[in-house]
């Protein structure tokens, strides 16, 4: 299986494979349910390997580890799921 991250730096950086709507779901440990959000609500920081930040409705800002994403979808197709242990 790809690494989650190299999936997402593709999207974010091969324009031909970029050309789609992405969703990225994650698992939110406070709702206890994998939640939906758009790619382009992600904001990658250049000195953060390990996790990605986004605002949720409230406007607050949120980090999230690459280990709990747990699905993307690609023109609302799963192209990548986590393997249940």
């Amino acid at each position: 299986m790809q690494p989650v991250q190299d999936l997402l730096h593709r999207i974010q950086w091969d324009k031909a494979f970029a050309d789609a709507d992405f969703e990225i779901g994650y698992y939110d440990r406070i709702e206890d349910r994998i939640i939906l959000v758009p790619f382009s609500a992600l904001h990658f920081r250049k000195d953060d390997r390990f996790a990605f930040e986004l605002y949720d409705s409230s406007g607050q800002i949120h980090s999230v580890p690459f280990h709990r994403v747990r699905e993307i979808y690609r023109d609302g197709k799963c192209i990548w799921r986590r393997v249940s242990k």
